[in-house]
């Protein structure tokens, strides 16, 4: 509440829907929150469903989403609260490759709204790929940070984290 309050969203890594509620319901339970009329939440709730391509599933239960579906609902409702900075742990994790790419396309977007994004991750190659800017952590100390080429040609960061076989995908 507080973080949200702050302008800060939070995606964790485990599922964070309600499963007993429809796609709309997890959303409204959020905005909800908001000091909104009624008029304001729904209108709010279209875009979002709609910006995260989430309108055809409205009334689904969330119980019967995808992972990749589930992984949109769960940045809709950070969304939510029109955050300022966006904290999204593991947000590829057991997702398949189409819903990562997706995921990504939101991410890039919100980018460019001037949402500001930390993202922890492990799938290295996903990550690096829409990140202006990383950090290789070990033992709590950064390592190395800077852009991407810089953490893939990093010796620190092979030795610690990546590899000596680790490359990046075009």
């Amino acid at each position: 509440y507080k973080r949200a309050r702050r302008g800060i969203g939070y995606l964790p890594q485990e599922a964070s829907i309600f499963r007993r509620l429809s796609v709309e319901d997890n959303v409204l339970a959020v905005l909800e929150t908001l000091d909104l009329p009624a008029s304001g939440r729904k209108a709010r709730l279209d875009e979002l469903l709609e910006e995260l391509d989430l309108t055809r599933l409205r009334t689904h239960g969330s119980y019967t989403l995808s992972g990749g579906e589930r992984r949109r609902l769960e940045i809709t409702r950070a969304l939510a609260t029109n955050p300022k900075f966006l904290l999204l742990d593991e947000p590829f994790a057991g997702i398949d490759p189409i819903a990562v790419g997706d995921i990504q396309d939101i991410l890039t977007s919100l980018k460019k709204k001037n949402i500001g994004i930390l993202i922890t991750d492990h799938n290295v190659q996903d990550t690096l790929s829409i990140t202006d800017r990383a950090y290789i952590i070990s033992e709590g100390t950064i390592l190395e940070s800077g852009p991407p080429d810089v953490i893939v040609n990093s010796p620190k960061a092979r030795a610690v984290y990546l590899g000596e076989r680790f490359k990046m995908f075009q």
